[in-house]
Order: C-alpha cells, then sequence, then structure tokens
C-alpha cells in the first residue's frame, strides 16, 4: 500500500469516527433541548431509540460520503491539503449532513417552538464540523511538518538536464527540502550528457523513457526543456502521463503551450502540474457522478432506439452492428470506443483514413446515422465504464496523435481529462476529415481543458442536442 493510499484510509476513518463522536454529542445535547413531554425521562433510553441509532449509523456514512464526492480523498487531493480548503470543505459538507438530517428526521419530532429548531439546526451543525476537523487538523498539521522535515517526500527524477538547464535543476533542488520533491536523479531522454552524473545526480538511460521510470521507482517526473524543440519535449510529456504520476513541467513549457498553468511553488522555480486539467477534485467527482447516472439512464431509456438502429445498421449492409476501434484515452491509456457502424465492412483495409463529405464508404444507414450523431450513442458505454465523459475533446487514434502532436506540440495536454462523447471542437466545428481539421478543432478542445466546468459543460450538451435535432452533424 502506497502513502497516499493509506493517508486516504486515515482520513476516511478519522472522518466517519469524529463523525459518530460528534452525532452522538448531538443526541446528548438533543436531549436537554427538546422539550420533557416529547423525550424519555432517562437519557441511555433517549440514546437507546431505535430511530436514534439508525440515525446514529446512518448519519456518519452520509458525511464521509460528502466528503468523499467534495474531493477529499482523491489520490491527487491526499498529501498537500490546505488546511482551510479543508475547513471550507468541511463545513460545507457537514452543513448539507445537517440539513439532510433535520429533514428526514429531525422535523419530525413535533417542537413547536421555532427556535429549538434552529438550535438544535446550529448545534447538529457544530457537532459534525468541530470533532470532524480537529480530527483534520492534527493529521493536516503533523503532514505538513512531515514533509518540512523531509520525512515524506516523492522520489522525482528530472527528464531533460542539460548544461542549457543546469541552472534550473540547482534551484529545483536548493529548494526540494520543502516542495515534497526529493530529486534522485536525471534521465537523458536526448542523449546529451556525458558520463554517468550530473552536479552530483546519477544519470539513468534507457530508450523507453515510460520503462526506465517504472524501473527506478520514479514517484513524480519533472520535465525540463528539451534541446530539440518544444516538439520533442511535448513527446516526452505524451510518453509519460500513462505513467499515472504527478507530472510537472516549467513555466516556459507550459506558456508555450498557451495555457493558465497550475503553479506548485518549488520556493525560487516553480513548476506547473500538468497531470490534470484546472478543475477541483468536487468537480471532478462530480462530473464522474453525473457521467454514471446519465449514461446509464440512457443506456436503459434509449434502449428501443439502439436496437432499432442495430436492425438498421445490420439489414443495410453486411458486417459487424458496432464498430469497435482502439482510441488514447485520460492520461493516454488506450481503450476500444464503440460506434455503430457507419460504413462498409473494412473499409480500412490500405491504413486509417478519415471520412470525407460524400464518401463512398459510407453506408446509407451510415450517412443517416452521422448527420444526428447517433452513430456516437454505445459510447454510452464507455462512459459507464469510465473511459470516456459525456463532455471533453474526443479521443483520437494514436496514428493521427503523432501527426497532430508533431505540429501542435499542446495536443499533449488533451489528455489531462476523460474524452467524451461531445466536445467544444464537435459543437463549434464537427467532423474533421483531415490533419488540418483536427488541428482547428483542437484550439477548442484547449479552450475547454482551461475553461471546463459544470456551466461550460451544460451549454455544450445544450448544442450537442440542438445538433441532432436540426441534423447539422456532418
Amino acid at each position: 500500500m502506497t502513502e497516499v493510499d493509506r493517508q486516504r484510509m486515515k482520513y476516511a476513518l478519522a472522518d466517519w469516527l469524529t463523525a459518530n463522536v460528534g452525532f452522538c454529542l448531538f443526541d446528548i445535547g438533543r436531549f436537554y433541548l427538546v422539550p420533557a413531554e416529547l423525550r424519555d425521562h432517562r437519557l441511555i433510553n433517549f440514546l437507546l431509540d431505535r430511530a436514534l441509532i439508525l440515525e446514529q449509523v446512518f448519519v456518519p456514512v452520509l458525511l464521509v460520503a460528502l466528503l468523499a464526492l467534495l474531493g477529499s480523498y482523491n489520490k491527487s487531493n491526499t498529501l498537500y491539503k490546505s488546511r482551510l480548503d479543508e475547513a471550507m470543505t468541511t463545513l460545507i459538507a457537514s452543513g448539507v449532513t445537517m440539513l439532510a438530517v433535520f429533514f428526514v428526521a429531525l422535523i419530525n419530532d413535533n417542537i413547536s417552538e421555532r427556535a429549538t429548531n434552529y438550535e438544535l439546526m446550529l448545534l447538529l451543525w457544530a457537532c459534525l464540523f468541530v470533532p470532524v476537523f480537529a480530527a483534520r487538523y492534527v493529521i493536516l498539521s503533523r503532514n505538513a511538518r512531515r514533509i518540512r522535515r523531509g520525512d515524506y517526500v516523492l522520489e522525482t527524477y528530472v527528464v531533460g538536464a542539460s548544461a542549457e538547464n543546469r541552472g534550473k535543476l540547482e534551484k529545483i533542488i536548493r529548494s526540494s527540502s520543502r516542495s515534497g520533491l526529493r530529486i534522485k536523479g536525471c534521465i537523458d531522454a536526448d542523449g546529451v550528457l556525458e558520463g554517468d552524473s550530473f552536479i552530483g545526480l546519477p544519470v539513468c538511460r534507457d530508450a523507453d523513457i515510460r520503462t526506465l521510470c517504472r524501473r527506478v521507482g520514479a514517484q513524480a517526473i519533472v520535465v525540463l526543456p528539451s534541446g530539440r524543440g518544444l516538439g520533442r519535449t511535448a513527446e516526452i510529456i505524451n510518453e509519460l502521463y500513462p505513467l499515472e504520476r504527478p507530472l510537472f513541467v516549467t513555466p516556459d513549457i507550459h506558456s508555450l503551450m498557451s495555457l493558465r498553468p497550475k503553479v506548485s511553488s518549488v520556493v525560487n522555480e516553480p513548476v506547473t502540474d500538468i497531470t490534470n486539467a484546472r478543475i477541483s477534485p468536487a468537480a471532478v467527482n462530480c462530473k464522474r457522478l453525473g457521467d454514471i447516472v446519465v449514461s446509464a439512464l440512457a443506456l436503459v431509456v434509449l434502449s428501443p432506439v439502439l436496437a432499432a438502429i442495430a436492425i438498421a445498421v445490420r439489414l443495410d449492409s453486411p458486417g459487424p452492428v458496432l464498430y469497435r476501434q482502439k482510441r488514447i484515452g485520460y492520461h493516454k491509456r488506450p481503450f476500444m470506443i464503440n460506434k455503430f457502424r457507419t460504413m462498409r465492412d473494412g473499409a480500412e483495409t490500405d491504413g486509417p483514413a478519415l471520412a470525407t463529405e460524400n464518401d463512398p464508404r459510407v453506408t446509407r444507414t451510415g450517412h443517416f446515422l452521422r448527420k444526428y450523431r447517433l452513430d456516437e450513442l454505445p459510447q454510452f458505454w464507455n462512459v459507464l465504464m469510465g473511459e470516456m465523459s459525456l463532455v471533453g475533446p474526443r479521443p483520437e487514434r494514436e496514428y493521427y496523435i503523432r501527426q497532430i502532436l508533431s505540429r501542435h506540440p499542446a495536443y499533449s495536454l488533451i489528455h489531462q481529462v476523460r474524452p467524451g462523447i461531445t466536445s467544444w471542437g464537435m459543437v463549434k466545428y464537427g467532423y474533421a476529415s483531415s490533419v488540418e481539421q483536427m488541428l482547428e478543432r483542437l484550439e477548442y478542445d484547449l479552450l475547454y481543458i482551461e475553461n471546463v466546468s459544470f456551466g461550460v459543460d451544460m451549454k455544450i450538451l445544450f448544442y450537442t442536442v440542438s445538433t441532432v435535432l436540426t441534423g447539422k452533424g456532418l
């Protein structure tokens, strides 16, 4: 079990235990606030009431579930937490739990005095917030001391060390004692270093950077600018995403990629975290929860439509109903995308080829499906499985990714989010029939990553529905 997993379990267990303590304290206070005629005369009998025991079981679970939804136990939000942020998160979760308990349980107590109801609500909020945050504060403060002392660090390797980057690397090394990053060595990706060490750090070499990082046990990776240009740097970043490790670049790299940075200060030499998009853990979880609910409902509600389309595809031309193809998704993980087949079977026997206007490979049914985007409906299954999202940049094949990346290095940032059934680029531009059009559509996808939010997703979904209804899919 990794340190991150241990910390996540510690937070969840502490939250559950302190929520139990807090709710028990609330019940004791509730006993003395409720009018005598509405309760038992003995505290122990009151606490052992069946309804209160059920509340004691479910309320802490509800609070922990809300904290999970708000991102408290996300891997990316475990060790380097802000105490102020955690105070707000705990305040929100305890407040929502308080309202849920009040409207489900307390409102049935038939207390006539409105002031008593308000007192009970405030008491419950305080009894949930204070013990839970107190325990979290102790854990957070202890972790902060461990990081300052260097007891907890991420074993970090630097890719791209060179004579030109010597100054940057030295600054990172000097500040690493307070950053949580311990620089263990350099990975010579371009063969520019001589010997087995560089400024006192061991130099590792391997043609396969990803395998090398796994072999040396890199827990985090810093990428410095390659002497072969931004395109080579982007190739390295693209290669490292599947490792699922914290990935940092220097600000000059990120500014060239034309997106606002998410900065993690390493004192004198800041680095930019490009592991994930600029979206809070709570938003990530809510987005994923929405994906699960909507995709599950869509698969059930649209099942007659899916069946009818499947029959139409089968009757129109020989071949399978579904077209499955390997695409590259979140953190560059490959997956098999599902679509209704819109072309004749074997349409790409000569290699990858994008569909063009009036493409003879497209079947009659396929033309209709593409026009109304109905060929994308089976991707609700990909969404349910966590391979895709309802909204996100469209996933591409590795064949085209290499071409796009050579011309637009910022494409590597696309892998910060799950790919989507629909996207800003699809809404604004539609299907791409060439790499040039993919590049034009990419600008919208990069804007999406910079502005990802619930509101933007809803707008994209609204315009997607409009596209489907009006048949503007081609």
